[in-house]
């Protein structure tokens, strides 16, 4: 019998998540404190675009600021990748690529969760988003 094939290379258990969860946290939270600090900059550098005639001390600064900081932001970005998740919303959320009943999903944490309790549809996103049911460690009596 073949082999399913999966879009995804790496699959996390429940378990593996939940271990790997104290390095994604610190990440994601980088992340998604540099995408605030990019989103000021930003808005900052189009204010003063719009009412300086030529370039100050502060554009440039706020230029060079904006430019490390999209930096630190891509490297965030590529570590997270590399770890094997997929980060998927300014919001805090990543995505867990994991084989629940033979089926390829993704377990769904955001920031702010204490542990990945979640799963969703590879397609189905957030709004598809249901609580995971694991079995208990008690037998039936």
């Amino acid at each position: 019998m073949p082999q399913p094939r999966f879009r995804y290379r790496k699959h996390f258990t429940v378990e593996q998540a939940n271990r790997m969860l104290p390095l994604v946290r610190a990440i994601v939270e980088d992340i998604c404190s540099l995408g605030q600090q990019i989103h000021k900059l930003r808005h900052r550098l189009a204010q003063l675009e719009e009412h300086a005639i030529s370039p100050c001390e502060e554009h440039e600064r706020l230029l060079e600021e904006l430019d490390n900081n999209s930096a630190r932001l891509e490297d965030c970005l590529r570590e997270l990748q590399s770890l094997g998740v997929e980060f998927k919303g300014w919001e805090g959320l990543v995505d867990f690529p994991a084989i629940l009943h033979g089926r390829e999903v993704f377990l769904c944490w955001k920031l702010g969760e204490p542990e990945v309790a979640h799963w969703h549809d590879l397609d189905a996103g957030f709004a598809g988003r249901q609580k995971l049911q694991l079995p208990t460690s008690q037998g039936t009596m």
